[in-house]
């Protein structure tokens, strides 16, 4: 797939081993091969671009379950989650150009420095959040060396010394760099080294402005990276059935966080949920539609925001966030087979359309 052009429209979807999310609690095994291959399947049956696999302490690797995505589906891409600093980023190179091209080309990494300490403890990283946005930095460096120089190179840098790198598989075209993180020392990586720079769902202010600071990043570089807007959208038939599906997960949220003896969530390590949480204090319902108490339940971690309406009127607020320069769209669903199945069906054509409209052209169809 290599990297779109930069008025390309990208839909990426979220694929896990089982399912589980704020209103389902985990069951079953821990890779259900089943539902891993509905879920993937349902994701390029419905017209997505991508899908994200995450990466968390105490769950399976995400390059192995990317693996096995790929051997059920045909085209969609992988967006494979990585801790940048537990794997030897030469290594980590050879294993991300191995798999693109076992897969003819569809892999992206999503660099993920990591934002909780205590997570990152439980697999004895022990850096301070600058130091490992710095570390991050080289982990990239040392990603493009392997893959693009044609010689042994040397590397010298305060987290890294390589001598004599080089890496025989390379890409087989450019593996995209999908980065996040709203911290000024976050900020200054990503405008080394995004490809595509990730927000989550913010309200319509928040996100002109960080998408403002990510720009001057990066332009010393010579770069102008592409933007990704990680929203949950939830649909029904009518404006009132879905806000009244939207209160509905809200208390069945609730419910399942205290059925699981989950206290009220401490103020967050990472900017990214609090930029969330900042949103959530000012309503629960910002903007055209953007509901922000599920964020503001679980204290914003992950992705957590949601906009709320048919089809047509959530194309119509994603509109909005495509005319502050974002092209790339992450989003999944509380009940993650069925939304993703509702989403290829209504939302991502309806928005489609609305920006062929909107540009004159064919071009999203």
């Amino acid at each position: 797939m290599s990297l779109l052009p930069p008025e390309a429209i990208e839909f990426i979807g979220f694929v896990a081993p089982r399912e589980v999310s704020e209103i389902h609690a985990a069951r079953g095994p821990v890779i259900d091969r089943d539902y891993l291959r509905l879920l993937a399947q349902a994701h390029e049956w419905g017209g997505f671009d991508r899908v994200l696999v995450a990466a968390y302490s105490t769950t399976p690797d995400p390059l192995l379950i990317a693996t096995q995505i790929a051997s059920v589906t045909e085209r969609i891409g992988l967006m494979i989650a990585h801790r940048t600093g537990f794997t030897a980023p030469t290594i980590a190179a050879r294993q991300f150009a191995t798999l693109d091209q076992l897969t003819g080309g569809r892999v992206a990494i999503h660099a993920i420095s990591g934002g909780d300490d205590r997570d990152l403890a439980r697999d004895g990283d022990h850096l301070t959040k600058d130091e490992r946005y710095a570390r991050t930095g080289e982990f990239l460096d040392l990603l493009r060396l392997s893959w693009t120089a044609d010689t042994p190179f040397d590397y010298a840098g305060a987290h890294y010394r390589i001598e004599g790198g080089f890496s025989e598989v390379k890409p087989v075209g450019t593996i995209p760099v999908y980065f996040g993180g709203a911290s000024p020392a976050a900020l200054a990586v990503a405008g080394r080294h995004a490809d595509t720079y990730a927000l989550w769902g913010e309200t319509i202010g928040q996100v002109r402005e960080l998408i403002g600071r990510v720009r001057a990043a990066a332009a010393p570089h010579g770069r102008a990276p592409r933007f990704s807007l990680s929203l949950r959208p939830i649909l029904a038939e009518t404006e009132e059935r879905a806000w009244a599906r939207a209160d509905d997960i809200l208390a069945r949220t609730r419910r399942l966080r205290a059925a699981q003896g989950l206290a009220p969530a401490a103020t967050p390590q990472n900017e990214g949920s609090r930029r969330l949480l900042a949103a959530a204090a000012a309503g629960p319902r910002l903007d055209k539609r953007l509901f922000t108490a599920i964020a503001a339940e679980t204290g914003a971690a992950g992705n957590s925001t949601a906009l709320v309406g048919t089809p047509e009127q959530v194309a119509d607020a994603l509109l909005d966030y495509y005319d502050l320069g974002v092209r790339t769209f992450l989003i999944r669903g509380f009940d993650p087979l069925e939304d993703a199945i509702a989403y290829g069906r209504a939302l991502l054509p309806a928005f489609k359309a609305l920006v062929a409209r909107r540009n004159g052209t064919a071009e999203a169809a």
